[in-house]
């Protein structure tokens, strides 16, 4: 499985223009009634003039502002490069070239490399790396369970997620607790208890992969006993924060309970979605893992099709259906194979 890389951690001394401007979004919306000196590319625009002004001034900050705009705005070549003037002197740009060099963005991906700078972070003595340690662990340990940068061991990746997780410290690695149960829920053999254990410590700091893998094991009594309503509320609070895969076993479960025109509004949505341009972006919005994203979409889009195929809550169409059967598979070959297998034992 496929993870993500850990977000740069907040700076209590620091915080970055884009929580700035959204903070200050009812302001930029009254703004944009008025004039078009206002527009995204406008302000983005202001805001390197003013960091510009401030390094000229000698403002050592704004060398790392500077780069990390660019890193925010996509534009990965000059973060990339901002950062590698800086690395010796700020820490925050050593932790953004570790991500930058294992992901490949603005490089070609460099995983060793990457892996020396999340080093660096936390073996760091220095005070002013605290509160990237954690972070830094959790990716530490994502290199250590892909086999990348450094020799595959889920022991090493059990240990440092452990540590980033710190005993569910909301301040901690709120990802790594998070990872911990989709671990405990994966490994072989399962320890499920650990899991939902560690998926409700992330779920109550705020996760919202948690949230969803929550319901899942309520529904199906993995590592709890087994309870429908609180299933059933943390799939719909999840589903309502833009947990796709939440929103794809909503749609399962109303097809399961016949709500067919409930089952057809909901999944139509999701069967939506652009794979291509969709997934990532969700992926970035909700911190999710695309390969749940994809499942998601995957099971809007077969239930999505049956209904179309039987008629069940809309008007009957079996080229539609086709369409839709296609871009299950598409999506996901193995869990379309699944639900395939399930209609074909007509238990879909």
């Amino acid at each position: 499985m496929k993870l993500t890389s850990e977000k740069l951690p907040k700076d209590p001394l620091y915080i970055s223009l884009s929580q700035n401007a959204a903070r200050n979004q009812n302001f930029f919306q009254w703004t944009k009634g008025k004039t078009d000196h206002y527009s995204h590319a406008h302000l983005v625009d202001k805001a390197l003039q003013l960091l510009q002004e401030r390094i000229r001034r000698g403002d050592a900050m704004a060398y790392f502002l500077r780069g990390q705009l660019y890193f925010e705005e996509g534009w990965y070549e000059e973060a990339l490069e901002q950062f590698e003037e800086i690395k010796e002197q700020d820490h925050q740009a050593t932790y953004q070239l570790g991500v930058m060099y294992y992901d490949g963005l603005g490089t070609a991906a460099d995983a060793e490399k990457g892996v020396e700078y999340m080093k660096k972070i936390v073996d760091s003595p220095c005070p002013k790396t605290r509160h990237l340690h954690f972070a830094a662990a959790y990716n530490l340990g994502r290199a250590y369970y892909e086999g990348k940068g450094v020799q595959r061991s889920n022991e090493e990746a059990e240990r440092l997620w452990l540590f980033a997780a710190d005993n569910g410290n909301p301040k901690a690695s709120v990802k790594a607790q998070s990872i911990l149960g989709l671990y405990y829920s994966t490994k072989e053999p399962k320890e499920l208890e650990k899991a939902f254990y560690w998926h409700s410590e992330a779920c109550g700091n705020g996760n919202l992969e948690s949230q969803g893998a929550l319901g899942l094991m309520y529904f199906y009594g993995q590592g709890i006993r087994q309870d429908t309503d609180a299933a059933l509320q943390c799939l719909k609070q999840a589903a309502e924060r833009g947990n796709v895969y939440a929103q794809g076993n909503l749609v399962e479960y109303y097809y399961n309970m016949k709500f067919f025109t409930k089952c057809v509004t909901f999944s139509k949505r999701i069967a939506d979605y652009d794979e291509v341009h969709d997934i990532p972006t969700i992926a970035q919005v909700t911190d999710c893992l695309p390969e749940f994203i994809s499942r998601g979409m995957t099971m809007a889009s077969f239930y999505y099709a049956r209904c179309l195929q039987l008629g069940l809550g809309i008007t009957k169409d079996e080229a539609m259906a086709k369409r839709y059967y296609s871009k299950a598979c598409r999506l996901n070959p193995e869990l379309a194979d699944e639900l395939h297998s399930l209609l074909i034992h007509q238990r879909i």
